[in-house]
């Protein structure tokens, strides 16, 4: 059997491919700042299928193998969208790591690599006709549910879970008792925060910095976030600012005002959304990097929404939550 297989998850801005040697561990990764937006400014894909084609040679070359060596080369993400190499179509919800690995495409692109590559499809909430009455309902994702069959494997108890993944757009995911996902919703948290931090008048108040692990401050991201609640992010927004002029100095300290002020934003979307249902036996995971990971943790404990709340966090060495998915899906497909 040869020894390696490949993993390769495209995103907005950025492309990763890892090398996985027999015992699942990393003997080679490469990064391409190149990702879909690319493909959409220039309105064709060459430089992304130059991009995956460098990372995977480079993989090759630092780990000093050949492709006769690798098993499989398996891709998720925004790779598989319109702007990405290969579109393929979203699976409709419900779907687990069952239907995900009937999902995958085989395709052939021997100017990018002699090997064809395995593509895992994204998933959508609704195959349904999306009007503004149901607007609310519909949601997409592309490459969140390998990270999702991931965590599913890993904790997934027989309770329905929900899957809280941070970052630019922050995705929360649910899935049922049988570990499959139903649903996801999405957010603009990161990037609203930092038009925020950056472009507005309250980039003085924050000294035009993010809430750092080392300068989180729980208390005062709780009290933006009630701030939040009560008179809106706007308000709350500007709050900071009046707080920063006459009563707090620390501008790291007006950070965490404004972190959980744009926080308490998710919070609501959750509780009101019908693609997400929050409940007495729901388990609410929560993965990402700090201090999102540790502020969301705060925030939906002290809301109390869920019957459990933990984190999500990957061992010393662990395969990356994209990869792990992708092997666990390319497992149940059988061609690992």
């Amino acid at each position: 059997m040869s020894k390696y297989f490949i993993t390769i998850d495209t995103g907005t801005t950025n492309t990763r491919a890892f090398l996985w040697d027999a015992d699942n561990r990393c003997a080679a990764s490469r990064k391409s700042p190149v990702g879909v937006r690319v493909t959409a400014i220039d309105g064709h894909n060459g430089r992304l299928k130059e991009a995956v084609k460098e990372c995977l040679e480079g993989l090759l070359a630092d780990a000093g193998c050949t492709y006769g060596e690798v098993r499989a080369v398996v891709a998720a993400g925004m790779i598989t969208s319109n702007v990405g190499l290969v579109e393929i179509p979203h699976l409709t919800a419900p779907a687990g790591k069952r239907e995900l690995a009937a999902g995958m495409r085989r395709v052939e692109l021997p100017e990018i690599c002699p090997l064809p590559i395995w593509f895992i499809p994204g998933v959508r909430n609704s195959g349904a006709a999306v009007t503004l009455e149901n607007l609310e309902g519909m949601d997409i994702m592309r490459g969140e549910e390998v990270e999702t069959i991931a965590i599913v494997e890993r904790l997934h108890t027989g309770s329905p879970m929900v899957l809280a993944l941070p970052g630019s757009h922050t995705k929360f995911v649910a899935v049922d008792a049988t570990g499959a996902i139903t649903g996801c919703l999405t957010t603009i948290t990161g990037e609203l925060l930092s038009s925020i931090t950056n472009d507005t008048i309250i980039a003085d108040a924050v000294g035009r910095q993010y809430v750092e692990e080392d300068t989180y401050d729980r208390e005062l991201m709780l009290e933006g976030c009630r701030a939040a609640a009560k008179v809106g992010l706007s308000r709350a927004c500007f709050s900071g600012r009046i707080l920063n002029l006459f009563a707090i100095p620390d501008k790291a300290k007006i950070a965490n005002f404004i972190f959980g002020a744009v926080l308490q934003s998710d919070v609501d979307a959750i509780l009101h959304s019908s693609a997400i249902q929050a409940g007495g036996d729901t388990v609410l995971v929560v993965a990402g990097k700090n201090p999102f990971r540790c502020a969301l943790v705060d925030i939906f404990t002290h809301e109390k929404a869920f019957g459990k709340v933990q984190e999500y966090t990957p061992a010393p060495g662990e395969m990356s939550m994209s990869a792990q998915g992708a092997y666990h899906i390319a497992a149940e497909r059988g061609i690992l």
